[in-house]
């Protein structure tokens, strides 16, 4: 699989993988209208064939066209073709991005505000120890299941059960799209560097820059997800190049 350079939500270079790559080339033979509307793609084995990748990299990018509402898995059945995008609010789990956005502004950022005001030096070691484990953490599934985790962890910090009880309701659509975002956002490192920033608000007790922050962090996720479902320019067909 050759890999390309892309640019970062914060422009900076990063390697596509292989994953993505298919997925660049699926999403962009759908939008030309190479699979139409109602159409099914062809088998995992005839994918995996042609684009010569690996049959859990194709189930991957299957999913991710799924999640951006382009196509529907029928049990049995195959991957069916249902949009030609461009996608304009994908779907994580039960929620779809704008919704889970939305919630998130008006429920992460108070907390936070709160989590500053009334953390407790076991909080704090929660949470900077979860910190750690992210920042050294390669797995993407395991950086994913941490990155729920310290969202969970604030909301507790908050001293409201309320609050934690929200952030558990949506916590699979955060993973889905936490998940979504690491894989074709790069934005692993930079969530780290938020992260970062969040718990230092909430050792200093600002409840300001705590809000602040994840903020900030709030609207980095809207970016990339933006640069993801509507890209600026469409890469060439995979086919005839090196894919190992």
């Amino acid at each position: 699989m050759n890999l390309s350079d892309r640019q970062t939500a914060d422009g900076m270079p990063r390697r596509v993988s292989a994953m993505e790559a298919v997925l660049t080339y699926l999403r962009g033979a759908i939008e030309r209208g190479e699979y139409a509307i109602g159409e099914k793609l062809p088998s995992e084995a005839e994918l995996c064939r042609r684009l010569e990748v690996s049959r859990p990299v194709l189930r991957e990018a299957l999913r991710a066209l799924q999640t951006m509402g382009l196509t529907v898995s029928r049990t049995g059945k195959g991957t069916f073709v249902v949009s030609n995008g461009p996608v304009e609010d994908p779907t994580f789990g039960d929620y779809s991005a704008s919704d889970l956005l939305e919630v998130r502004r008006h429920v992460e950022i108070p907390v936070a505000g709160y989590a500053a005001l009334r953390r407790t030096p076991e909080d704090l070691d929660q949470l900077s120890h979860l910190l750690e484990r992210m920042e050294q953490e390669s797995d993407t599934t395991a950086w994913v299941a941490m990155d729920t985790l310290f969202h969970l962890t604030i909301a507790q910090a908050a001293q409201n059960p309320v609050f934690r009880r929200v952030i558990e309701e949506i916590r699979d659509a955060l993973a889905r799209q936490s998940a979504f975002l690491n894989e074709l956002g790069g934005r692993r490192e930079q969530s780290n560097r938020e992260h970062r920033a969040i718990v230092e608000a909430l050792i200093d007790q600002s409840e300001h820059d705590a809000m602040e922050a994840i903020e900030d962090h709030l609207k980095r996720v809207e970016t990339t997800l933006t640069s993801i479902v509507r890209p600026h320019r469409t890469d060439p067909p995979m086919e005839g190049r090196n894919q190992r």
